[in-house]
């Protein structure tokens, strides 16, 4: 297995950043424009074992697959899931909110794919997409702050 690690500074507590993640529309948001999922099929409750779908688009113009989401590890300050769909066999995802101070953290994404060739374009995507993620999780903490 190859691991990605991008983290950046928001400018909100750890607290108000991990509840955030746990909302389905704040997905929605750090993905958008570039991904879209119009139909997300996700659990009520956020807890170990909650699933989710959705079909991804490109733009929200070109269908492509359903990613799949299992939530395995939570606690106040951590969620690790285990995702797949289309070509991302293996796409084991940590987010983690360390505190900085009262007002302040440090989010940070940590995905585990497949070795070698097989992962090569799913760890490439996870550069760039996520680049992006963290510019829009930034910039809604600013508004936030």
């Amino acid at each position: 297995m190859s691991t990605v690690v991008l983290s950046t500074e928001l400018p909100i507590s750890a607290q108000l950043a991990a509840a955030l993640a746990r909302k389905p529309e704040l997905m929605q948001f750090v993905l958008a424009p570039v991904l879209k999922m119009p139909k997300l099929s996700v659990s009520d409750r956020v807890e170990v074992g909650a699933r989710g779908s959705a079909r991804l688009w490109w733009f929200g113009l070109i269908p492509t697959w359903t990613h799949r989401l299992e939530i395995k590890q939570l606690d106040e300050m951590m969620i690790y899931t285990h995702e797949h769909g289309g070509p991302v066999h293996t796409w084991n995802h940590r987010l983690t909110f360390t505190p900085l101070d009262e007002y302040h953290c440090r989010y940070t994404d940590e995905i585990e794919t497949d070795d070698g060739i097989k992962g090569l374009g799913t760890r490439l995507f996870i550069r760039l997409m996520f680049g992006h993620r963290h510019r829009r999780w930034r910039a809604l903490a600013a508004i936030l702050a």
